[in-house]
């Protein structure tokens, strides 16, 4: 094992779990992770939480209670999903009150099946900020077209939001707006901007993985040559708009006034080309005051071989310039990769919420008392 969780940690990169369950909550294992491997924070989603809940016996007992009371199915899932994030939250308290509010954060997502509607994201945002009930969640809100203003109108509640499936810079950009709309109207309401945190999920593997599909179909050598850039440039562009974005006029008027950056998580961290090192996303992408949220088996990847040499996003920007103007060069058309990323993204959420749906209304059924 190496100490390179530690040294991610001192180049000012966050080290969250992409997942959760019952059971890595009730057998300490969630705990030895913030204790030995210096996990500061959680992400859930609903493929996590479908997988989590079909397998093993965690949930019955709570799924047996639903049951009796014959709940909804919608319902069944938010109360079950609540409250892993709520105590999960918990064991992450002193972790949030050691940085401030900063991390020891938990993530939990509205239903994907709003990413098009602006009003009813802004209702359950609020709808699950009063069921956790803890100052250390983060409501997960995508970045489509409508997610944009529920961003700011929820962040200007005072409600602390983790920006979800972002893929292209100017998508990123609009996001870094609605942060800081969202600011100056929690501002204008009196509330207290040093209360209010944000992080912007910019998701990563899944770039090399559709980009380099359309590499291997051009077939030619300088094809084959950008194979496995695409990613890795597109993050650290996006984290020179971050830079610029937080040192702006704008910025520092909020700044002044209590408010927090909202910083760049990468997400999808996970290697999906086994031609890849498997800590690709997690080495290549250090810079201070980012998350990585990483799949357990990357967070381990990382533990046992990952070279951490500093910061590798600063002195970057003109290569990674170059290699995303070289894949237009080829007939890549960066937006329509990113759109394909972006509809795919809410439709796999959308995908894994409906079957999160099946399997729980098969335990409910399962686990109802006989009639009589």
């Amino acid at each position: 094992m190496t100490d390179a969780l530690k040294r991610l940690s001192e180049e000012g990169v966050a080290i969250w779990l992409d997942d959760l369950s019952r059971k890595r909550i009730t057998s300490g294992n969630l705990a030895e992770l913030i204790d030995q491997q210096h996990v500061v924070g959680v992400t859930t989603n609903p493929t996590i939480f479908q997988k989590a809940i079909s397998q093993g016996d965690g949930y019955d007992q709570q799924l047996s209670d639903l049951a009796a009371r014959k709940v909804t199915v919608e319902e069944a899932i938010r109360m079950i999903t609540t409250a892993d994030v709520r105590d999960a939250a918990d064991i992450l308290r002193p972790v949030f009150d050691a940085t401030n509010g900063q991390d020891g954060r938990v993530s939990i997502e509205v239903d994907p099946r709003l990413a098009h509607n602006e009003h009813a994201t802004v209702a359950e945002a609020k709808q699950l900020a009063w069921l956790v009930d803890r100052p250390n969640t983060l409501i997960k809100i995508p970045a489509t077209m409508a997610g944009i203003p529920a961003i700011s109108e929820v962040i200007g509640l005072g409600i602390s939001v983790n920006v979800t499936l972002i893929f292209s810079l100017e998508r990123y950009r609009a996001v870094m707006d609605a942060y800081l709309s969202g600011l100056e109207k929690a501002k204008e309401r009196g509330l207290d901007l040093s209360k209010i945190h944000s992080v912007a999920s910019f998701f990563v593997s899944r770039v090399d993985t559709e980009v380099d599909k359309r590499l291997d179909s051009i077939g030619t050598d300088e094809a084959k040559a950008l194979r496995g850039k695409a990613a890795v440039a597109n993050a650290r562009l996006a984290y020179q708009a971050y830079e610029e974005v937080f040192s702006s006029d704008r910025w520092s008027a909020l700044e002044n006034a209590g408010a927090n950056k909202q910083r760049p998580l990468w997400a999808s961290t996970g290697v999906k080309d086994p031609a890849y090192p498997d800590t690709l996303y997690v080495t290549e992408l250090v810079a201070p005051n980012t998350v990585n949220t990483m799949p357990e088996a990357t967070l381990e990847a990382v533990e046992d071989h990952g070279e951490i040499t500093g910061n590798t996003i600063a002195g970057t920007y003109e290569q990674a310039r170059a290699d995303l103007d070289a894949l237009e060069k080829l007939g890549i058309a960066y937006d329509d990769v990113v759109q394909v990323l972006e509809d795919e993204g809410v439709e796999k959420f959308e995908a894994s919420w409906n079957d999160l749906l099946k399997s729980t209304q098969a335990e409910l059924e399962r686990l109802a008392p006989s009639e009589g």
